[in-house]
């Protein structure tokens, strides 16, 4: 309204303060609360990793080890044939087991999702992927050991059945061995996010996709799949990771036979070589960091959960 002369008087300027002031209150408050994560996540992965990345600037002789700040443990890295070598190995199992797990976990959450229509029996079949999981790796891993040995269970079967004349070599302490061992340990990783997103799924969309004629195929290409993609995305992280910094299941499944890069780490630390150990996980890290920031470029997880 107008005053007697005519003028407007000017807007009331109170709330404006308490508005700005409300809006800092309340970042403060969200900064206070934030705080106990922070610093926890500071303490246990931001400070070890800046310590291991000086570390691996050190220096070390056979007795002792100096602060330093010298690139030889990368030059030494870099120059030797054998770390490009065990690199393309720990690449190698990482891509074969991501193939399996993916094929298994995704038909296994498939499975799940679509064709068991009660929720009991989900959850019931879901619990049963999980019991193996129930024990120590080690035990499950060394539970193959006599089952795929020379005079273990599946040579003598496949003896009897007249299959084979002699025992396989192949079938422990090597390559198939270890990927086995790896699809057998990670896989459930790979279950649980696809599963997981494969139930957001609103059912009326396959519903549609049938009315209009597309055949299970069809559904699966245009329809499951693309709404699938963040869980294949996060298993796929998930396993990936796992493997490529897995030593414990070379050494065994290989019989000390194969190396890959956490098994090059840990050779460095059982010699107390902790500045090359550390430089190879800092090469090791930022590999790993450089395969998620490629496939976080397919999909944006956050948005599409």
């Amino acid at each position: 309204m107008t005053d007697l002369t005519g003028d407007t008087p000017p807007p009331e300027t109170t709330a404006a303060p308490k508005r700005a002031g409300h809006g800092l209150g309340a970042n403060l408050l969200g900064w206070l609360q934030a705080a106990p994560l922070t610093v926890i996540l500071a303490g246990f992965l931001v400070a070890p990793i800046i310590m291991i990345v000086i570390v691996s600037f050190w220096g070390a002789t056979e007795f002792s080890i100096y602060p330093a700040f010298q690139f030889d443990n990368y030059e030494f890295l870099f120059g030797s044939p054998v770390t490009y070598r065990v690199f393309l190995a720990t690449f190698k199992y990482a891509l074969i087991t991501w193939a399996l797990t993916l094929s298994i976990g995704f038909t296994v959450a498939y499975f799940l999702a679509f064709h068991v229509r009660s929720q009991t029996m989900q959850i019931a079949l879901f619990l049963l992927c999980t019991i193996p999981f129930w024990t120590s790796n080690i035990i499950r891993m060394i539970s193959w050991i006599p089952f795929l040995g020379r005079n273990g269970i599946a040579n003598q079967t496949l003896q009897d059945w007249g299959l084979i004349d002699a025992p396989l070599e192949w079938l422990l302490y090597s390559d198939f061995s270890v990927i086995l061992a790896f699809v057998h340990l990670y896989t459930l990783f790979m279950v649980v996010p696809i599963f997981n997103t494969m139930m957001r799924i609103d059912k009326s969309l396959l519903e549609a996709a049938r009315d209009n004629g597309a055949s299970g195929l069809q559904t699966l290409r245009h329809v499951i799949l693309p709404l699938t993609k963040p869980g294949i995305m996060i298993g796929t992280i998930f396993v990936v990771t796992l493997v490529m910094g897995d030593f414990i299941t070379v050494r065994f499944m290989s019989g000390s036979q194969k190396a890959n890069v956490g098994r090059l780490i840990s050779n460095d630390i059982a010699l107390l070589q902790y500045p090359s150990a550390a430089a190879t996980a800092v090469v090791l890290l930022a590999t790993v960091l450089i395969i998620i920031a490629v496939l976080l470029r397919f999909v944006n997880i956050r948005k599409e959960l």
